[in-house]
């Protein structure tokens, strides 16, 4: 008798600094794997700043980096594209809406938030 499996998670996700809230909503998504560390070779990371996405860009230069934001001030947007980001995204968008940052992101796309685009 056949079996209904899972889709297979593909798209490999760090978070960092961790964020266990958010990486078990990511973790639903069908898609996606939240892996612990750049040793899980993922192919899109969270950052929460410019400065760790740069460090993670130094470690990693494969992986595409989104900077997570509360809220845009004047230069973060300059300042994330100069350090290597794939791009800047709110922090408190839907976990849907995230996802398919990530999504982009990993295609090569370069995403930034319509809400903070200049």
């Amino acid at each position: 008798m056949p079996r209904d499996h899972p889709p297979a998670k593909s798209l490999r996700v760090l978070i960092s600094p961790p964020d266990p809230a958010l990486a078990v909503l990511l973790g639903l998504q069908p898609d996606i794997d939240v892996v612990p560390s750049l040793y899980s070779r993922p192919q899109v990371a969270l950052a929460d700043s410019v400065e760790a996405a740069a460090a993670l860009l130094a470690e990693d230069p494969d992986c595409r980096v989104l900077v997570m934001t509360g809220s845009a001030h004047p230069g973060l947007l300059d300042a994330a594209l100069a350090a290597g980001a794939a791009g800047l995204v709110l922090r408190d968008v839907p976990v849907e809406d995230l996802a398919r940052s990530l999504r982009d992101a990993s295609m090569g796309e370069t995403v930034i938030d319509p809400a903070l685009r200049p």
